[in-house]
């Protein structure tokens, strides 16, 4: 647990993303699509930003993680912003990294309803990390991963 987790990700990506088409509701039909993504540290290294371009089907669309270490308690928070609702922060995901995979959490709502969401981080020691996310409706005792981003140098 350090304000290096994330050096991993410093530089430019094409990502490959794979998104559910619907969230918790059985859906098992994906869709996929490309991006572009750059990663830069701030806060004095503490911090980072992600900055993407996102190719949905529907058309592109411009969001960035903002990602801050807290020493004292070891963890990060991630927080998601994008151009479709660019004053709204998204519900933070808090969490550290074990080795190579960085697992994050938070509660929050889906379509009015409360949900868990996870975050993780995988391969996080490679040339090509992996970022999935995943929501919970019952307190986290199953996961549906609805979004997944396959990260190679750009």
């Amino acid at each position: 647990m350090a304000s290096t987790d994330f050096d991993f990700e410093f530089g430019r990506w094409r990502v490959r993303h794979r998104r559910l088409k619907e969230r918790l509701a059985g859906c098992r039909d994906w869709e996929e699509f490309s991006g572009l993504s750059e990663t830069r540290p701030v806060l004095g290294g503490s911090g980072c930003i992600e900055d993407n371009l996102i190719e949905f089907p529907s058309g592109s669309y411009r969001a960035i993680a903002i990602r801050a270490f807290d020493p004292v308690a070891g963890s990060w928070a991630i927080w998601w912003l994008s151009s479709t609702n660019p004053h709204q922060l998204d519900t933070p995901v808090v969490g550290r990294f074990e080795g190579d995979v960085g697992t994050f959490f938070a509660e929050d709502t889906l379509n009015g309803r409360p949900v868990r969401v996870r975050f993780l981080w995988l391969n996080t020691r490679s040339r090509t990390p992996r970022w999935e996310q995943a929501m919970s409706d019952d307190g986290g005792a199953s996961w549906e991963t609805n979004w997944i981003m396959d990260f190679q140098p750009a």
